[in-house]
C-alpha cells in the first residue's frame, strides 16, 4: 500500500485513473527487475491456486486493457533490453510464462486467456499489432486453452492503440476455441457464430443492466439500459438495482 504501480519500463501514461478518492493521474510506475518478474508470475500461480481452492470451475488469465501482461507485450509500453524486452519473442515471454504458471495448477482446458488488441486504454499502444498478436496467438496454441478471449474494444478509435488490423487473422491463427466481445446483442452474436467469426460472444455490459440476460435472449424480451455513470462508482448502485424480468 502507498507503493508505486509496477510495468515493464518507467513511462508515464497519459490520463487519469479511478480510485477511491475520485479520478486521478497516472504517476510514473516503477520498473519491474527480473525478480520481481518472476515474483508476479507466481503471484498468478497462487491467485490461480486460491480460485481452485475456492471451487472455481476455472481462470481466465487478463493480458488485455493495458494491464501488466499487455504493457510487457507492447512495444509502446515495453522499452526494455533485457529477456523481456526488444524482440517480439522476449516482450510475449512474460504473458507465456504466467500461461504456463496457472496451467501447471488447473488443466489447460479450464484456463482462458483475453486479448484486446485494438484497445487504446490506459495509453496502451503498439507499432505493429497485428505482428505483435498475431505471434502471440501462434505461441498459445501450444497449450489447449479452454479459449482465447478476443474484444474489440477500440474498434471505434480506429488507430489510437497502433495501425488497425482485421481480428479475424487472428481467428484464423489461433487453432483452439476462439470467444469474441464487445458490442454483441443476441442477433449479432448469432451471426457471428454462424458466419464461423467466432465459437463463443461474451456479454459484458449486457449483463451489468441484465442479470438474468441468458433468460431475456431466450424469451426475446426487452433489455434493460445500461448506465455508464454508474460502472466505477464503487458502490452498490447499478450493479445491484437492475430489475429482473419477474419484477
Amino acid at each position: 500500500q502507498g507503493g508505486l504501480p509496477v510495468a515493464p519500463s518507467a513511462i508515464r501514461p497519459a490520463g487519469q485513473v479511478y480510485t477511491f478518492d475520485g479520478l486521478k493521474d497516472f504517476v510514473t510506475p516503477h520498473a519491474l527487475d527480473l525478480a520481481e518478474i518472476a515474483a508476479v508470475t507466481e503471484q498468478f500461480r497462487s491467485g490461480a491456486r486460491n480460485a481452485r481452492e475456492a471451487g472455481f470451475d476455472g481462470v481466465e488469465i487478463h493480458g488485455a486493457n493495458g494491464y501488466l501482461l499487455d504493457q510487457f507485450l507492447r512495444d509502446g509500453t515495453n522499452q526494455r533490453s533485457d529477456a523481456y524486452g526488444g524482440s517480439l519473442p522476449n516482450r510475449a515471454r512474460f504473458m507465456l510464462e504466467v500461461t504456463e504458471a496457472v496451467c501447471g495448477v488447473w488443466d489447460a482446458d479450464r484456463v482462458g486467456l483475453r486479448l484486446s488488441p485494438l484497445n487504446p486504454f490506459n495509453d496502451i499502444r503498439d507499432t505493429n499489432p497485428e505482428a505483435t498478436f498475431s505471434h502471440v496467438v501462434e505461441q498459445l496454441n501450444r497449450f489447449g486453452l479452454a479459449y482465447l478471449h478476443v474484444t474489440a474494444l477500440g474498434a471505434d478509435e480506429p488507430g489510437a492503440a497502433g495501425p488497425m488490423f482485421d481480428l479475424r487473422k487472428l481467428r484464423n491463427l489461433y487453432t483452439g476455441i476462439y470467444m469474441v466481445n464487445a458490442g454483441y446483442g443476441k442477433a449479432r452474436a448469432n451471426a457471428a457464430l454462424a458466419a464461423g467469426d467466432a465459437d463463443l460472444v461474451a456479454f459484458g455490459v449486457p449483463y451489468i443492466a441484465n442479470p438474468d440476460l441468458p433468460e431475456r435472449f431466450a424469451q426475446d424480451a426487452p433489455l434493460n439500459s445500461a448506465d455508464p455513470a454508474t460502472f466505477y462508482g464503487g458502490d452498490a448502485k447499478g450493479y445491484t438495482d437492475y430489475p429482473m424480468l419477474s419484477d
